[in-house]
């Protein structure tokens, strides 16, 4: 299997899709699939619509010489984020929001579980986890401001209805751009 179509596939695209987001012909993709080295423009073109380096998808020609340190680096490399897990790891923050631990705990165990140990998967559990840090800082602030019941109902719905907001306008980014709205440069992980 072709480097091009074990990255499309990770990527859930079909060559239609993968046709349309970089303007490469379907064909030249079913071409450079079935053994055909992608060159120049192409090549160029094809990486930036999968978000990875040119490099990964060209054939080494020592390919078999390579030690399997060198294999598993770039397989790491090569191993694409699956936008639709890594949506299903986000989402599954919401109904844990009222329960502070388990809006870390579970996007955590979904990571291990689906195998998404990726910078993006971990950049977004180290939102929820700064989040779980900031909201409880934030509640009792306004507890010692002493404005009464209500503005502490408020306060607490505001705080929930921020992490839902966060939440969804990722999931938002996800599908849209591949990436995080709000991201740390950081990993808390």
């Amino acid at each position: 299997m072709s480097k091009l179509k074990k990255i499309r596939e990770i990527q859930n695209l079909t060559q239609e899709e993968l046709s349309e987001k970089s303007g490469v012909s379907s064909r030249t993709i079913q071409r450079i699939e079935t053994g055909k080295e992608p060159k120049g423009y192409t090549l160029r073109i094809l990486a930036k619509a999968l978000q990875i380096e040119e490099s990964e998808l060209q054939t080494e020609k020592n390919e078999k010489e390579s030690s399997t340190i060198t294999n598993k680096k770039q397989l790491q490399k090569t191993i694409l984020i699956n936008y639709a897990t890594l949506k299903l790891i986000n989402l599954s923050s919401i109904p844990f929001i009222i329960i502070p631990p388990f809006n870390i705990i579970v996007p955590i165990i979904l990571m291990l579980i689906l195998k998404q140990k990726n910078t993006l998967t971990k950049e977004l559990i180290s939102v929820q986890i700064l989040w779980t840090i900031i909201a409880p800082i934030v509640f009792i602030l306004g507890i010692f401001l002493k404005l009464g019941h209500q503005f502490t109902l408020i306060l607490m719905i505001l705080i929930a209805l921020s992490n839902v907001f966060i939440i969804l306008r990722n999931a938002i980014e996800i599908d849209r751009n591949k990436k995080l709205y709000y991201r740390l440069k950081f990993s808390m992980l």
